[in-house]
């Protein structure tokens, strides 16, 4: 029987935890049945080294933006940029951008600036924002619904750790919550329902790898390969078996991303 296929929507495959071992870990992930991985560029000038991960390695896609913990200390992204670097026929989504007021509310108003380019990109390449969101919902919810009003754009609210508002917000717009390693957690009851009262046809699964791995690895370098862990979390809170599940996330993804969705080699 085949192992069921899915997707890790959000990755750094980039991060030197993964410098001694990168296509075994890309190796591990598709025997674990994760047959596509979007690998995310956080700093800009950083773009061509993830670009050439995506190049060199065919279930590999990548994204690139400026996180918004990194908004004081790097160059402001320009819309320019972004596009320019959008017509790579691997790059399929805008980010991660975002705010966070829980590491760096200091920086909040470059962290909007930044975000409002970002959402820009993604409204002039109609590629989806990929979304970092940390204790900043109110700020969160303002920007993004007034900038849909004013041009639609797609997008996921990657690791999707907020309130059921912003949540509820989300969906409204028509966006996807991404599920990570953190909803998995046995103490994340809370966050299961919020992902459970929303529609199934909108939610994608990540890892944030290296970071936040599922059980049973927690507290250990994560990788895509995990992916299917949460994964089994996600189905038991929507009531599906892994394998409907598996293929509705794949679907939603697809749907989302559909560059990724129509690449051939």
């Amino acid at each position: 029987m085949s192992t069921p296929q899915i997707v890790d929507s959000h990755c750094h495959l980039d991060f030197p935890d993964f410098d001694e071992e990168r296509a075994d870990v890309i190796d591990r992930a598709v025997a674990a049945g994760v047959a596509r991985m979007v690998t995310i560029c956080t700093k800009l000038r950083l773009e061509p080294q993830v670009r050439a991960i995506a190049e060199a390695y065919a279930p590999v896609f990548y994204a690139a933006g400026t996180h918004p913990m990194s908004a004081a200390d790097e160059p402001l992204a320009t819309v320019d940029e972004l596009v320019t670097m959008s017509r790579h026929p691997k790059f399929v989504g805008i980010g991660e951008s975002g705010l966070d007021y829980h590491y760096t509310s200091e920086s909040a108003e470059i962290q909007k600036q930044s975000l409002r380019i970002h959402i820009q990109a993604a409204q002039e390449t109609g590629l989806p924002l990929i979304i970092h969101n940390r204790a900043s919902d109110e700020d969160m919810i303002d920007i993004l619904s007034t900038a849909h009003a004013q041009k639609p754009y797609s997008c996921v609210m990657h690791c999707f750790s907020s309130s059921a508002e912003l949540a509820r917000v989300a969906i409204d717009l028509g966006f996807y919550l991404s599920m990570s390693g953190i909803a998995a957690f046995p103490k994340s009851t809370e966050l299961r329902d919020i992902f459970a009262a929303a529609p199934v046809d909108r939610i994608l699964v990540e890892t944030d790898s290296p970071y936040l791995a599922p059980p049973p690895h927690r507290g250990k370098r994560n990788e895509p390969a995990y992916t299917a862990h949460t994964a089994k979390i996600g189905a038991e809170a929507f009531g599906l078996n892994y394998e409907d599940f598996a293929a509705q996330t794949t679907a939603n993804f697809d749907r989302l991303f559909s560059k990724a969705a129509g690449w051939s080699a």
